[in-house]
């Protein structure tokens, strides 16, 4: 390992978000508690990655350069010591293998946060289901493989984490464009309605940008109908009752994305909304 890439892996990172600032629950008490350490383990080194690639005072090759170390650091290559990032994926290495589960879920993430880094632009709906493809659906799958269950139940998994994803953009559509000048909407979608970039910076969406935000939902809802199906092929009944509340809870998230304005003011979940919608997941999930 070279000095200057020596610098790059202890230059430290602050955090930017924790498990409670998701839309979903993280290795919350429906997980097997001798899960939650490993779920927990996936969260920090993704998290750590995430703030790396979204980090405003880092230059495209900074970041590109310290996302390539912690892919090292999983992989099992030397890795410089008294790093958060590097030991939190050195951490998640050590219990991926420990517990036989594939290293490729967190590796695949890496190449999202890697899009993230180069500020790929999203053209179409396309790139941004094949940017889902690795910044989303290796948690589920991650989760799944964990629990034991098969690969029959990755298309609604697929579903379910794509769906949030696009979701989060739609909620930060405004801070992404603002600090990062990046964009998940499909550009071609705000040139066919005659928009630029700007009017997403905007203090209130207009009629022409809010329909290109249900245009959005309108392919969310089609994801969490595929969604809908994935608790009923889950095995595990921790992992099955997890599922049904997240899918829930994306489904009340988008519809009040339909009903709110994501410009003028960051739209979430409430926390009593929250636990209806996870007691509700629940009892679907039980009457399996």
């Amino acid at each position: 390992m070279t000095e200057t890439s020596a610098r790059l892996a202890v230059t430290a990172v602050p955090a930017s978000k924790t498990a409670a600032g998701e839309n979903f629950p993280v290795g919350s008490w429906l997980i097997a508690a001798k899960l939650r350490p490993i779920v927990a383990a996936f969260y920090r080194f993704a998290r750590a990655a995430d703030d790396i690639a979204d980090h405003c005072d880092l230059d495209p090759t900074t970041k590109t350069a310290r996302l390539k170390l912690l892919d090292a650091a999983l992989r099992g290559d030397a890795a410089p010591a008294g790093d958060p990032a590097i030991d939190a994926a050195l951490d998640l290495r050590r219990r991926l293998l420990d517990a036989r589960i594939t290293l490729d879920h967190p590796r695949h993430l890496l190449q999202a946060f890697l899009a993230d880094a180069a500020n790929r632009p999203c053209r179409g709906w396309s790139d941004l289901l094949a940017y889902c493809r690795y910044s989303a659906a290796p948690v589920g799958r991650f989760l799944l493989e964990l629990h034991g269950e098969g690969r029959a139940a990755w298309p609604a998994a697929d579903a379910l984490c794509t769906a949030l994803q696009i979701l989060n953009h739609l909620q930060d559509c405004q801070a992404d464009q603002r600090r990062l000048g990046r964009r998940y909407i499909p550009e071609a979608w705000l040139t066919a309605a005659g928009l630029g970039p700007e009017v997403l910076l905007a203090a209130r969406t207009s009629p022409a940008l809010r329909q290109v935000f249900d245009r959005v939902l309108d392919r969310v809802d089609r994801l969490n109908r595929t969604a809908l199906t994935l608790p009923g092929q889950i095995a595990n009944r921790g992992l099955r009752l997890e599922a049904a509340a997240i899918v829930e809870i994306s489904r009340r998230l988008a519809a009040k994305l339909r009903r709110r304005d994501p410009l003028a003011a960051r739209v979430a979940l409430g926390r009593l909304q929250t636990l209806v919608a996870v007691a509700r997941g629940i009892i679907r999930g039980w009457s399996r």
